[in-house]
């Protein structure tokens, strides 16, 4: 039987041969035939292919291969496995090891080749940071002895109070009260608003008029009466300002927020309650139970009072809440080591600036005056070390020991100030970890508003950066009274660093992309501070500068 359908096959496959068209001449070509047309028996009538399909994929010995191209399936050879692979090699070795030569050598990779997957390098690092402390080490003993112990504490009073400069920061103190008034305008204009009193296009203009004049009103001041601020009082007015700006626009943004969903909730038709059985009635039921042991949530707009905004403006944060998390008491031991660190970093910071900062920029001001591109470097490298720690130490101080100091005196309970920005192998990487109030003002109050707007991510980001760099030039220009744009500038260019960074840690790996973010770090800073400080004294101190000679120093 077999054998008769094995020869009815064929008969079909040589009537449908003898019957093909001009172009398929051989059983392969046929196979390869997708279409019926033009392909007649020998009466004329039309022969559909599809139902010798089946036959056709056959091969000439009857095997079926799936594809219809007559070709056998090659059958490969099976390879070893990896533990047979091993098997060999460790019974090789064993071969080795028992000959008389007593062989000491194996197939090994040096250590500091990727291949060998060594990875313990302690020993290495412990050398660097050993070699580190030694050199610095070195340069504070220089520093003793070319200027000798220049620490002195009454100093730090004078210039903290602006004695030295013949102020005594009346002037700032009074503007710094003067920044009740817009925190007053804006908390009534949002009562007028909840109140209905006045119009949401007029309260919205004159809270961004108000706004707007909180960064602009010490700009216009400390340039008319500069002469009445001292550096350190002017410095903290700005800073103030800065952040009296960025939480005023935040709860007047929230607030926005929260009267929208309040007014869509009091003018929509309510909502059906839910059915309540029989026996839920007879057992005295009331709705939704209350547990006295949560708190009640404080909704809109029974939170516009000054408890709720002074609350706000005095917390760790810059993004407004109606209800903040907090904790439930105050960690006594825990603030006071956090005082205590306080205490200690501020001394440290003001014991390096006087000691090493001082001088060093000083005698940078002639080189970098003259375009000295040699001292000016050597220069720029030997503020680097005391700036960083500077740097190091004032992060500490205020994003750990300040900020959790206030948080636990106010019981706010979210301490996440800061993440690892130390392991970011990009620029922005670091941006978004290492100040984490700002980042998240940024994001929630700038960055999604923008892109809903329309707005791309990229442009969105540029956005970002355009505000950041203006405070940051805010900050720095408007005390020393020297407008330039080097911190601007600075900001800016984070930018093409940030894709140039990123270009580095693909191609190079994230370790030399971290290398770049703490080059920017440790190199970044000084300049910009020799930049101003030049400006400064170039500014304000002309004719001595003129008469001036250098000296090595």
């Amino acid at each position: 039987m077999p054998q008769r359908e094995q020869n009815g096959g064929m008969g079909i496959i040589k009537k449908l041969r003898r019957s093909a068209s001009a172009t398929e001449h051989n059983l392969s070509e046929l196979r390869k035939r997708r279409s019926s047309s033009a392909l007649l028996d020998q009466n004329g009538i039309p022969i559909d292919l599809n139902k010798y399909r089946k036959v056709l994929d056959k091969d000439d010995n009857g095997n079926g291969n799936g594809n219809g191209n007559g070709e056998k399936k090659q059958r490969y050879r099976r390879t070893q496995s990896v533990t047979r692979a091993e098997e060999i090699q460790s019974k090789e070795e064993k071969q080795r090891k028992e000959q008389p030569d007593k062989p000491c050598h194996r197939p090994r990779d040096s250590l500091f080749s990727w291949s060998s997957g060594f990875s313990n390098f302690t020993g290495l690092v412990n050398w660097g940071f050993l070699l580190l402390t030694i050199g610095g080490f070195r340069l504070c003993l220089e520093n003793l002895l070319k200027y000798g112990i220049r620490i002195n504490p009454l100093d730090w009073y004078y210039f903290m109070s602006g004695k030295d400069q013949g102020q005594e920061g009346h002037a700032s103190l009074l503007l710094i009260l003067y920044s009740f008034v817009h925190i007053s305008i804006c908390l009534m204009v949002e009562k007028s608003l909840a109140m209905e009193i006045l119009s949401e296009t007029f309260g919205m203009f004159v809270q961004v008029t108000n706004i707007i004049l909180v960064i602009f009103f010490p700009v216009i001041i400390i340039h008319l009466k500069g002469e009445a601020f001292s550096l350190m009082g002017a410095s903290t007015v700005c800073f103030i300002y800065s952040l009296l700006f960025l939480k005023l626009w935040s709860y007047v943004q929230t607030n926005m927020w929260c009267r929208q969903t309040y007014y869509l909730k009091q003018y929509n038709p309510r909502e059906r309650r839910p059915s309540i059985t029989v026996a839920e009635l007879q057992n005295g039921y009331l709705g939704d139970e209350i547990d006295e042991d949560i708190p009640k949530l404080v909704q809109y707009p029974d939170n516009l009072c000054y408890k709720d905004l002074f609350y706000f403006l005095l917390a760790p944060t810059l993004c407004y809440e109606l209800n903040f998390p907090r904790t439930t008491r105050v960690r006594k031991r825990f603030l006071l080591k956090r005082l205590l660190e306080v205490l200690f970093c501020f001394n440290v910071i003001m014991a390096l600036f006087q000691q090493w900062i001082i001088p060093s920029v000083r005698n940078s001001l002639i080189p970098f005056s003259n375009m000295e591109i040699g001292l000016a470097t050597e220069r720029l490298l030997k503020l680097a070390l005391p700036n960083h720690l500077v740097w190091l130490c004032f992060f500490y101080l205020l994003f750990h020991s300040f900020l959790n100091a206030v948080g636990e005196l106010l019981h706010f309970a979210d301490r996440n100030f800061y993440c690892d920005w130390w392991n970011a192998n990009n620029i922005d990487t670091f941006w978004r970890t290492w100040n984490m109030p700002v980042h998240r003002w940024c994001v929630r109050h700038l960055y999604v508003p923008v892109v809903k707007m329309g707005y791309s991510s990229a442009q969105a980001s540029t956005i970002v950066f355009l505000i950041s760099a203006f405070f940051h030039e805010y900050l720095v220009s408007i005390p020393l009274q020297t407008h330039k744009i080097w911190a601007f500038l600075g900001m800016m260019g984070q930018i093409p660093l940030s894709a140039i960074s990123k270009s580095i840690e693909r191609k190079m790996g994230p370790r030399m992309g971290n290398i770049i973010v703490w080059a920017s770090i440790i190199l970044g800073q000084p300049l910009c501070i020799m930049m101003y400080y030049h400006d400064y004294v170039v500014t304000h101190y002309h004719d001595a500068l003129n008469s001036t000679v250098y000296t090595e120093g």
